[in-house]
C-alpha cells in the first residue's frame, strides 16, 4: 500500500521527478508496477520540499487522489527544490482525518514517510504508545498507524539518536509488538535521505556526486536503479548509498529454558 519518493539533487521542478517520469510517482497513483499490496493510490497525496535559504520543509497535502487536484499540475510546474518528499496513499477505509493522514508528515525540519500498515491496529501498538509522553500523542496529525510510527521514530531522533538508529530501533520494536507488519519508513533533512524496507519494495538510483532518488518502485527504465533488499536499513546522501542488514526480532531463537541441577 501507497508509493513515495525521495530526492536530492541539483534544483529540480517538481514535476519534472514527480510527474514527468514515464512511470513517475502520478501514474502510480493509478497503475503501479510493482505494489504489492493494495492497487489504487487514491486517498491522499503530498509532497514536502526544501526552498533554498530555510531549513524547514513546505508541505502541500490533498485527502483525494493527485490526478484530480489541478492545482497540484501548476504547483509542480514552477516550484523547485533540491531535496524533497512525496507520497500516494493506497486506497482505505473511511476515516476523519482526511488530508492530516497524507503523507509527509513534517516536525523538528524532518519529512517522514510511511509505506506499509501496521498489523492488528490500533491495539497492537497500545503498549507502545504509553512509552510516548502524553503531549507528544496530543500532537499527532492523525489518528493512523503511520501517525503513531512517526511519533515513535520522532522521539528517538530529539532523544538524539541519529537517523538510520531511529528508524532502525522504531522498526524492530514495532515488528515485535505486530508481527508481520510492513514497514517501509521514508525521512528526510533535506541534506540526507534514510529509508527502511522491510515487507515492501525500495530502490534507490544514484548518480555519486550529483543526485540520489529513493522511491518504492523506479519511475523510469533506467537500468541503475538498484532494489533495496527486504529487511534493510539504506543511508543515503548525494555522494553515497549505505546499505545495513536489520535483523527481524521474530527470527530470534527461543532459548532453551535451563535444566535445574540435580541433586
Amino acid at each position: 500500500m501507497c508509493r513515495h519518493l525521495a530526492y536530492l539533487g541539483p534544483e529540480e521542478p517538481l514535476g519534472r521527478l514527480l510527474v514527468e517520469p514515464p512511470h513517475s510517482l502520478y501514474t502510480q497513483a493509478w497503475a503501479p508496477r510493482r505494489q504489492r499490496h493494495g492497487t489504487v493510490n487514491a486517498d491522499g497525496f503530498g509532497v514536502g520540499w526544501y526552498a533554498p535559504g530555510d531549513p524547514l520543509p513546505a508541505r502541500y497535502r490533498r485527502s483525494g487522489p493527485v490526478w484530480a487536484d489541478p492545482s497540484f499540475a501548476d504547483l509542480a510546474r514552477v516550484v523547485r527544490t533540491t531535496a524533497l518528499l512525496g507520497a500516494v496513499r493506497d486506497a482505505t477505509l473511511p476515516g476523519p482525518d482526511a488530508e492530516a493522514a497524507a503523507a509527509p508528515f513534517a516536525a523538528d525540519g524532518l519529512l517522514f514517510s510511511h509505506n506499509g500498515a501496521v498489523t492488528g491496529w490500533p491495539g497492537s501498538l497500545a503498549a507502545l504508545s504509553r512509552t510516548l509522553p502524553p503531549q507528544d500523542l496530543l500532537e499527532l496529525e492523525a489518528r493512523t498507524d503511520s501517525a503513531l510510527v512517526w511519533a515513535l521514530a520522532l522521539a528517538r531522533l530529539r532523544a538524539g539518536d541519529p537517523a538510520g538508529q531511529a528508524l532502525a530501533d522504531t522498526v524492530l520494536e514495532v515488528a515485535a509488538a505486530a508481527p508481520g507488519s510492513r514497514l517501509n519508513l521514508l525521512l528526510t533533512d533535506g541534506g540526507t535521505i534514510t529509508a527502511t524496507a522491510w515487507g515492501d519494495t525500495l530502490w534507490h538510483l544514484t548518480e555519486p556526486g550529483h543526485r540520489t532518488v529513493v522511491a518504492s518502485e523506479p519511475y523510469d527504465d533506467d537500468p541503475h536503479w538498484q532494489e533495496v533488499p527486504d529487511r534493510t536499513l539504506l543511508v543515503a546522501s548525494r555522494t553515497d548509498v549505505l546499505l545495513t542488514p536489520l535483523k527481524d526480532p521474530a527470527e530470534d531463537p527461543v532459548p532453551a529454558p535451563s535444566e535445574e541441577p540435580r541433586t
